[in-house]
């Protein structure tokens, strides 16, 4: 008998006393051998092996002495011949074990021979084996089976067994049947109890705390297990790519190449890729990202139809699917163009894989090579084996692909971020002394903060109403009309075929359709669309083959679905297409309105498109390094700002006019009576406030829109009103007589002083809120310019 031990864990300390022992499935054969199962098959055989077992009675009572193993073994060989049918003895890696020393006999045919391949020299060794966590595994097990508490402390175990035959190491993982064991306490074992169980949980890392309660050899256990191995050098494999692609690897090709040689079995197998920023319609001018390729010498701009083949580039850059070219010198004597053959010829590869991973953002696409120099190591079968690698290849290519996008916006920020024309003299001012100071000073020198103190700022919004509300609205009407028409279709198949199948499909769709016309919950779109794709979609192809009626229908559904969405995109397009509409009629209006208020006073002014239109405007003496600052032109700009948002507000309606979606904006204005700083954030490439206290104006800024009337669930903003909010009386006073002017221009009605709930960090916020008053014929080139605002109001 074969007995393989472990050196390093001869004397590790445990829980138990171990004693082998074949008691339970002697125990089996006394069942077989009873009077009352004289007519089983296994009744006489039974006698026969229970009678051999009865002259070793050690080998039921248990035994620690491992030399009994050898002393008994063909006793023990006819005990264990039932778990080792001779059937799988060729494919199973299995052996009897003595659990937590991986003291092992009885192997299967296989596992014998890979021992044999692994070497004399070779030890059955657990990888990472550590020898306090073994022990609290065994109290873990003495936990479950004495205390019935169950606590999942497990980890696989890991053999490294090498293969000399083929120069490889072998991973395989062990899992552990202990249906022929059993553990009970001896009378130096304490009792354990609930709170020594609580208080185990908490102190998992202190082994002492473990030992004190199950003392070594405190515990019996009784019998063997069984060790089976699986062989996972595969699933290794994949996991080292997996998390190679994953972190950041500055020798990432060469780190892979030496994994993939592992995975094809080909000890000079070549890796290589290349990233092309091209147009499957032009293959004429292509641009390569970067490339560590094996055959395109570091090319940059290539002419991809010049260098492929017509196969190669519909199979790659059209179909993106994945190319083995078994034998190159084939290759080269059937294809017309040679460039490519010749390239692989010059670089000595005899077979090759090309992989196309298109990138999920754009239009990048990766092509890695796997090449081999003889023909035929690489092919059409052995490719398949890379199937479960291309979702790890598309992550990794969709990373690079958005760090190489990043690393180009970040150039972009970093030469060509578009400075306000007001302050870029400021920008200028710190550009030329970082120059001046870099060029005299020994030192680092950095660049100074660009901060404007003492400004007046002026925030304002025209935010689209119930946005969320109408885009789920129009999702659900798109799904009810996707699972109609998918109704429709099953409807009609029944008609021509009679199959049962159709029913139960249609019966899902409608069970679906009836959950979204209640209403759409997280991942019912996502969960409705994977539906179809897996179930309903196989079955519409096969319909369209019944007869030419089916065909049309099914027809007549792909047609109202959005190519590249395949989704029906009706109602959500048409509210997308009403919120850009509005939000470019805003945004351009608003736009050229600034232009004007320029020429009043200079001062600092950026617009965002969200769901609507909000800006921030600035004003001051330290933003304009001429022209002298008066607070009358604050006063101006204020004015200036109620009336632009009149007239949006008036646009806004007219552009319902061309929209599916009515969409309605509530517009808000916030007053702050304190002038603050702002600074330009370096990281960001924008203006923020400068200082804590300020932060306060960020704050209500972030958060007002949502705010309620005070001790009401009233929003403050609603459409067909302005909400002009303040926290200072003098404020208030201010706004009413902009109001009043606006009033007697029929811009403005009635008005309403309000209070506001407190929000998160501020308090006692106050609002007036004014009706619009909106002209049927509103007329964008007729509004009342700057100069002839200020001059009507003076």
């Amino acid at each position: 008998m074969n007995i393989r031990r472990t050196k390093d864990i001869q004397n590790i300390e445990l829980p138990f006393k171990l004693k082998i022992s074949f008691e339970k499935i002697v125990a089996l054969f006394q069942k077989y051998a009873a009077k009352e199962h004289e007519r089983h098959p296994y009744h006489e055989s039974s006698k026969n092996i229970v009678r051999e077992a009865k002259k070793a009675p050690e080998l039921i009572d248990g035994f620690s002495d491992e030399s009994i193993l050898e002393k008994h073994k063909d006793t023990i060989e006819l005990l264990l011949e039932p778990l080792f049918p001779e059937l799988l003895l060729e494919n199973e890696i299995k052996a009897v074990s003595i659990p937590f020393t991986f003291t092992s006999f009885k192997f299967t045919n296989r596992f014998e021979k890979i021992l044999q391949n692994a070497g004399d020299d070779y030890e059955l060794k657990v990888r990472h084996f550590e020898n306090d966590l073994m022990y609290k595994y065994a109290c873990s097990i003495i936990l479950t089976d004495v205390y019935n508490y169950s606590i999942d402390i497990k980890r696989p175990f890991y053999f490294d067994i090498p293969d000399k035959t083929t120069n490889t190491v072998k991973k395989y993982r062990a899992a552990f049947n202990a249906d022929f064991m059993e553990i009970y306490p001896t009378e130096n074992a304490p009792k354990i109890t609930e709170e020594d169980i609580k208080f185990l949980l908490d102190n998992f890392d202190d082994i002492d705390i473990w030992k004190e309660k199950f003392p070594p050899e405190s515990y019996i256990f009784k019998g063997f297990g069984i060790m089976n191995l699986f062989d996972v050098t595969t699933d290794e494999i994949i996991s080292e790519i997996r998390t190679s692609l994953i972190k950041k690897d500055d020798d990432l090709v060469s780190t892979l190449q030496g994994i993939f040689r592992r995975f094809f079995g080909i000890n000079d197998l070549s890796l290589g890729f290349s990233i092309f920023e091209t147009d499957s319609n032009n293959f004429s001018s292509s641009h390569i990202n970067k490339e560590e390729s094996l055959v395109l010498n570091y090319e940059k701009d290539v002419s991809c139809d010049c260098i492929f083949c017509n196969y190669i580039l519909e199979k790659l850059f059209i179909n993106n699917e994945t190319l083995a070219i078994s034998d190159v010198e084939k290759y080269g004597k059937q294809t017309e163009n040679k460039n490519f053959y010749e390239r692989l010829k010059n670089k000595n590869i005899g077979s090759i894989i090309l992989v196309p991973i298109q990138a999920s953002t754009n239009n990048s696409l990766a092509i890695i090579e796997f090449a081999s120099p003889r023909p035929f190591e690489l092919n059409s079968i052995n490719q398949n084996k890379l199937q479960d690698l291309i979702p790890l290849f598309k992550i990794a290519v969709d990373r690079f692909s958005e760090e190489h996008q990043n690393i180009l916006e970040a150039t972009i920020q970093e030469n060509y971020t578009s400075i306000h024309p007001t302050v870029k003299w400021r920008f200028y001012e710190a550009a030329e002394r970082f120059h001046r100071e870099s060029y005299e000073a020994k030192e680092k020198v950095k660049i100074e903060d660009i901060i404007f103190p003492d400004v007046h700022p002026l925030y304002g919004q025209s935010d689209i109403k119930g946005s969320s509300i109408a885009r789920n609205k129009a999702i659900k009407e798109d799904l009810t009309t996707q699972l109609s028409l998918a109704i429709s279709v099953l409807l009609e198949a029944c008609k021509i075929e009679s199959l049962p199948i159709y029913k139960e499909l249609r019966f899902r769709v409608e069970e679906y359709l009836s959950e979204v016309k209640k209403g759409l919950k997280a991942g019912d779109e996502i969960a409705i669309l994977d539906f179809l794709k897996r179930e309903i979609y196989p079955v519409f192809n096969h319909i369209k083959m019944v007869n030419n009626d089916l065909s049309s229908l099914v027809e007549s559904y792909i047609n109202r679905l959005d190519p590249n969405l395949q989704v029906v995109y009706e109602k959500r397009k048409a509210y997308e297409d009403s919120v850009t509409l509005l939000n470019d009629k805003l945004a351009s209006f608003i736009d050229a309105r600034q232009a004007e208020a320029q020429q009043m006073f200079p001062h600092y002014f950026e617009r965002y498109k969200t769901d609507g239109v909000e800006y921030n405007m600035y004003i001051g003496q330290s933003l304009t390094k001429e022209k002298k600052y008066d607070d009358l032109y604050l006063y101006n700009l204020r004015l200036w700002q109620l009336q632009v948002m009149c007239e949006m507000e008036n646009i806004a309606l007219k552009a319902t006019e061309k929209m599916e979606h009515k969409l309605r904006v509530a517009s808000l204005i916030l007053v702050h009576s304190n002038p603050l700083a702002i600074k330009f954030r370096m990281d960001e490439k924008q203006f923020d406030v400068d200082g804590a206290y300020n932060i306060r104006y960020e704050i209500i800024k972030k958060r007002i829109d949502k705010a309620h009337i005070k001790g009401t669930e009233e929003r403050l903003t609603v459409p067909g009103k302005i909400a002009i909010v303040y926290s200072q009386e003098k404020d208030a006073e201010e706004y009413y007589k902009y109001i009043k002017y606006l009033q007697s221009k029929k811009l403005l009605g009635s008005v309403e002083k309000l209070d506001i709930e407190d929000l998160q960090g501020v308090s006692g916020l106050k609002a007036l809120r004014v009706e619009v008053i909106y002209n049927k014929n509103y007329d964008t080139q007729k509004t009342m310019t700057i100069d002839e605002l200020i001059q009507e109001f003076k």
